[in-house]
């Protein structure tokens, strides 16, 4: 008979050892703990702090100590506030922004409730007394701060104690001020759309109009209201979400003037047509506005300046790509204070490397050039020409930072002995290297670029006897080539009783997520390990389309999105199978979300070696995910309808071999629901079965303790009660 089986997977009993050392990393226990990070004050040779939630103090970077306190709550006479959550000091640091009462907003975003403390009055008085408020930014003169609240930006100023609207049309589901819509912020990882004239006098902000844009409605099963109360009828909550080929929110750019009350529009080239825009900023000259402008299908970024009095707008850089353009790389780009330049990121020779510009566009020099790419840039000392970066160079699985001179000579300035993540004061004479590595987990040093003396802010060494005392195994990092002479990266985790004369079953995670790198020599302890002591060797490997290998290596999953990565990992099991401790015939498959589409489309590959897959919110087809993300790499489905098609899981399905197992939060709103639902209905015309287990009312982010113990117990018991993984 044909029929597709759905099972709600029942809880069985798991050894103590896994489930105590699962529920220690899934609760945070094995947590790194992070310092409160040291801001550079402008002078460079002090930086302030926050100290128990209650004070900002300054300290002397030579020597550590104390030597003023910027503001403390107790020592006003009375104070609306008994805590805060962090600060922001004005350029000329004489204000200090604190604020509290932090809600979530969105993915990268957050509401409070904002106060000013004037440093020399003594003094502390809220932002405003509407709202919560959102991404307040002080002007450079320190006399303004605009903020985002209720989809409208504000502007505050100082001097007068006054506030004012710079617009007035935001409006849910239609127009927004200033701050991105969903799809764009979960596609551009930033928040903040509003930018300062460096005189003050002006402020950018990007519109977007979200009018046309379909919406995505999923239910809500229980009452957020009574818990205890059944809930007769579901609630339904809507999000504007455009999937690939149906409309985007339509973007200007505009300028309000402080002066004149006004906002302009500018004129960007081909406004008609569908684009993005990943950043705006203002240059060092007050009336030039730089705007990087990403066509739809994510392969031509333009370099806009445009001229915020007289709207008219410029082309300097134009970045063409067969494929795509990364988009990551304007978050770089810095405009020199003469105004005669800029410093920006280009992966125009194959590999991501800065390059110095002249203010038409025309590149100055390359200023940095090799087979591995720049990871970060920390930042340009224009007094004596050093450029501070991170990069790969080391190895494609560790982190190291460099400083570049003038003349080309590059000094590192860390050891290549691990991941080494650095952060500089205003003058480039100190630093926090942020370090870890497979055995050592995060510690924090204060260091002197002058004589490289060290000063220990902190470290983490404590998780290394709680890691021995759970018996939690590590990872080892390994590589092989390909059949086709790829090289690629992985690590492995043996159970801690690891015998080499037994055969261990397999279980492959699919973490390949686009530019993003799984495998790097940094400490790490996850879910994973705890699963390697169940007796199984567990295994992940860098795909290519990941991070940090260069344009050629994370974009030749340009058109074919989750195929080419199946048959890496299809790739990785057959080099494992090599080994004489592996049993060739257990080998299972585990992908969340994008890794999703990894694993179903491994599963339907012919002569695969899974036997078992558990795929959690999986992305089954990628015209069903958001515009941005999909037309990304298969390009706008109205145009490459046949690349969507052969990219599909589902139009798979039938094809499948092996146990599956579907876990799906219903409340997810961009790995939706649907893509677990559309898979199964086209598995109702075959015989085909796969397990599925419906979270309700949650996402993967959102899941309370209870239920995330419960979704990895299940994942446990499936891999165990699967006749092809059973020990």
């Amino acid at each position: 008979m044909k029929r597709i089986l759905f099972s709600c997977v029942l809880t069985l009993c798991i050894s103590f050892t896994f489930a105590t050392s699962l529920y220690d990393i899934l609760d945070g226990k094995l947590k790194i703990n992070t310092i409160v990070m040291p801001k550079s004050m402008a002078d460079g040779e002090n930086y302030s702090l926050m100290v128990k939630n209650n004070a900002v103090l300054k300290y002397s970077y030579k020597t550590g100590k104390m030597v003023d306190t910027l503001f403390a709550i107790k020592r006003l006479k009375k104070s609306p506030i008994q805590s805060f959550d962090g600060y922001e000091m004005s350029p000329d640091e004489l204000k200090i922004l604190v604020y509290t009462n932090v809600k979530p907003q969105s993915k990268c975003g957050f509401t409070a409730n904002y106060y000013i403390y004037d440093i020399r009055q003594e003094t502390l008085e809220a932002l405003s007394e509407a709202d919560p408020q959102e991404l307040p930014l002080f002007s450079p003169n320190s006399r303004y701060i605009a903020f985002s609240r209720n989809n409208n930006l504000f502007l505050y100023k100082l001097d007068f104690h006054t506030e004012i609207a710079i617009t007035t049309d935001g409006l849910a589901g239609s127009i927004i001020n200033g701050t991105p819509d969903w799809v764009q912020e979960q596609a551009f990882k930033t928040r903040r759309y509003f930018t300062w004239s460096a005189d003050s006098k002006q402020l950018a902000f990007v519109k977007f109009n979200e009018t046309d844009v379909p919406e995505y409605t999923y239910p809500i099963y229980n009452s957020e209201v009574d818990k205890n109360e059944m809930s007769l009828y579901p609630t339904f909550k809507k999000i504007k979400y455009p999937k690939p080929g149906q409309n985007n929110s339509k973007l200007s750019v505009c300028v309000y003037d402080e002066f004149y009350k006004s906002v302009k529009t500018m004129k960007l080239p081909d406004a008609d047509r569908d684009f993005y825009i990943p950043r705006i900023l203002f240059t060092n000259s007050p009336d030039q506005l730089a705007i990087y402008k990403l066509n739809r299908n994510q392969n031509v970024l333009d370099l806009v300046i445009a001229n915020s009095r007289s709207t008219l707008c410029n082309i300097i850089l134009k970045q063409e790509d067969k494929r795509y353009v990364d988009y990551r790389m304007v978050e770089a780009t810095r405009f020199l204070a003469d105004n005669q330049g800029f410093i920006a990121l280009s992966d125009q020779d194959g590999y991501r490397h800065s390059y110095q510009y002249d203010m038409t566009g025309m590149m100055v020099k390359q200023l940095t050039k090799g087979n591995w790419d720049v990871t970060a840039l920390y930042g340009y000392d224009e007094e004596k020409k050093n450029l501070y970066f991170q990069s790969t160079e080391t190895s494609a699985t560790q982190r190291d930072a460099f400083m570049v001179d003038k003349k080309g000579k590059k000094t590192r300035l860390t050891d290549g002995k691990g991941t080494h993540q650095l952060s500089f004061n205003a003058n480039f004479t100190y630093y926090v290297d942020q370090f870890s590595n497979l055995e050592k987990p995060a510690s924090f040093s204060l260091k002197s670029a002058a004589n490289n003396t060290t000063r220990e802010l902190g470290n983490n060494d404590s998780l290394i006897q709680k890691v021995k005392a759970l018996s939690i195994p590590k990872k080892e990092l390994f590589s092989f080539n390909t059949s086709d002479n790829v090289k690629l990266n992985g690590w492995m985790i043996k159970p801690s009783n690891f015998e080499a004369t037994k055969k261990y079953p397999v279980v492959f995670v699919a973490n390949c997520t686009t530019e993003h790198q799984n495998v790097l020599d940094s400490w790490s302890y996850g879910w994973e390990n705890a699963l390697a002591n169940e007796g199984y060797v567990v295994v992940s490997v860098d795909t290519r389309g990941t991070d940090g290998r260069g344009a050629e290596f994370r974009k030749s999953i340009h058109g074919k999105a989750g195929t080419l990565e199946a048959k890496d990992m299809a790739e990785a099991a057959k080099f494992i199978t090599s080994k004489s401790f592996v049993d060739a015939d257990k080998m299972a498959l585990i992908g969340f979300k994008y890794g999703g589409l990894i694993a179903l489309s491994a599963m339907s590959s012919p002569e695969h070696p899974f036997k078992t897959a558990i795929v959690v919110n999986p992305i089954t087809d990628l015209r069903l995910y958001n515009s941005v993300f999909a037309e990304r790499y298969l390009q706008n489905a109205k145009e490459n309808f046949k690349g969507y098609e052969q990219t599909s899981a589902i139009l798979k399905a039938d094809k499948t071999q092996g146990k599956i197992l579907f876990i799906h939060c219903i409340a997810e709103p961009n790995e939706q629901v649907q893509h677990s639902m559309q898979y199964l209905n086209k598995l109702q015309s075959t015989n085909k079965e796969v397990d599925l287990q419906l979270i309700v009312d949650k996402t993967l982010e959102s899941m309370d303790s209870t239920s995330r113990h419960r979704m990895y117990d299940q994942i446990i018991n499936y891999l165990n009660k699967t006749n092809s993984i059973t020990k």
